[in-house]
């Protein structure tokens, strides 16, 4: 299994969230290849997550997981003697590319493992919800929680996370009414009211802990008005909180705070997690999500994996091909460990 040829063949294919029925089509066909009893689970139209077996355990105690779509622009693969390059080349073709080594690695030694590459997860996490209910009905050919471990990768440096932050997407939303804005006294400016709004938002205390770090806040989106001579009737924003704890109290103080002139909304919350360790590998704290709140009929989650969060979604993103031989390493190493301590 050549791990970095494998990377760039990923790579090479585009797979935007919501694109990825030609890479998971791709995967499908590499896994039946090598042998493993592979299925496909539809999400919606043409989208698929894959799921594969060695046909010698087909209800795998470790499952090595991560995703399979990407966020534009499509970039293709290109590498010097100490990287590839490319879109999804650490966040996270390069992590397939190494579970799928490490799996072949470990049937060698007739230690086997399932893989389960979802669609979606930079997106919605729809192909992991539906994971969650496959594994749940058993038609993942294997029944409810006989998987005990999900060793997801993300990109952690090969560093194994003690616990990964929340996120809380917030709406808020304000009202006004048009008038000529040369007769701004006839109107009632939306836009004001939001301004006003996201200014004592952006100047509320977040919580922070010594060890997991701040909560943060990112303005990640504005809008509103019609043109510049009209007074506006519609503004809105949309923020994102990583989270810390759980929110009860920061969603009270951010409705208290954002006050009555506009309307708050929380469209979305994954929480804050801490997951199962490895003695001896070096930690981090993830400060991104991952699909793992949404796989939890998978067992105990791990998260690890080759690249640098700090180049993913970016025009240079890459993978060092030495972190990427050291992640079929520290997979192999995990799953041993993992598998022992069922035992």
């Amino acid at each position: 299994m050549d791990a970095l040829a494998l990377t760039r063949q990923l790579v090479d294919i585009e797979s935007f969230s919501g694109n990825e029925a030609e890479v998971g089509e791709f995967l499908y066909r590499e896994l039946c290849r090598l042998g493993y009893q592979t299925k496909k689970m539809p999400v919606e139209s043409d989208r698929a997550n894959v799921y594969a077996t060695s046909p010698e355990q087909p209800h795998p105690a470790v499952v090595f997981s991560t995703h399979m779509d990407t966020v534009p622009p499509f970039i293709r693969s290109s590498e010097d003697a100490a990287r590839i390059y490319g879109r999804g080349a650490c966040d996270a073709k390069g992590i397939i590319a190494a579970q799928i080594a490490a799996a072949e690695r470990l049937r060698l030694q007739e230690i086997h493992v399932g893989l389960l590459f979802v669609v979606g997860e930079e997106c919605d996490s729809l192909g992991a919800k539906v994971a969650n209910e496959y594994a749940a009905s058993g038609r993942a050919n294997q029944p409810a929680q006989s998987c005990k471990y999900l060793v997801n990768g993300e990109p952690t440096e090969n560093r194994i996370a003690l616990a990964s932050k929340g996120t809380l997407r917030v709406e808020v939303t304000a009202s006004g009414r048009m008038a000529h804005s040369a007769y701004p006294e006839l109107g009632e400016s939306a836009i004001d009211k939001l301004i006003e709004a996201l200014t004592r938002l952006r100047a509320m205390p977040l919580p922070t802990d010594e060890e997991i770090g701040p909560c943060t806040l990112n303005i990640g989106l504005i809008e509103g008005g019609r043109a510049p001579n009209v007074i506006p009737d519609y503004s809105r924003a949309d923020l994102l909180y990583r989270l810390i704890r759980p929110s009860q109290d920061l969603r009270r103080q951010i409705l208290e705070t954002a006050g009555n002139q506009v309307k708050v909304t929380f469209p979305l919350e994954l929480p804050f997690l801490r997951f199962r360790t490895v003695e001896d590998l070096p930690t981090m704290i993830a400060a991104f999500t991952t699909d793992i709140p949404r796989l939890t009929n998978w067992g105990e989650p791990l998260l690890i994996g080759p690249g640098s969060i700090h180049v993913a979604h970016t025009e240079g993103e890459f993978i060092e091909k030495r972190q990427l031989a050291d992640a079929i390493d520290l997979y192999c190493q995990i799953a041993k460990k993992l598998l022992k301590s069922e035992v």
